[in-house]
């Protein structure tokens, strides 16, 4: 349990480390949901264009 701690720890890092790693995260969440999102609003804007609505 105390090499967990100690790895949890970082040497004192910690909180650079973990905040780094969850920064990287977000990021990765972003490109992932980012173009998914915008290609659903397209197919929004392109289905309401061919049936004569605007969005």
């Amino acid at each position: 349990m105390n090499a967990l701690r100690e790895f949890l720890h970082m040497g004192g890092y910690a909180v650079y480390v973990w905040s780094a790693y969850a920064l990287g995260l977000v990021v990765l969440v972003w490109n992932v949901w980012a173009p998914l999102r915008h290609e659903r609003q397209l197919e929004r804007s392109l289905a309401a264009s061919r049936s004569g609505r605007e969005p």
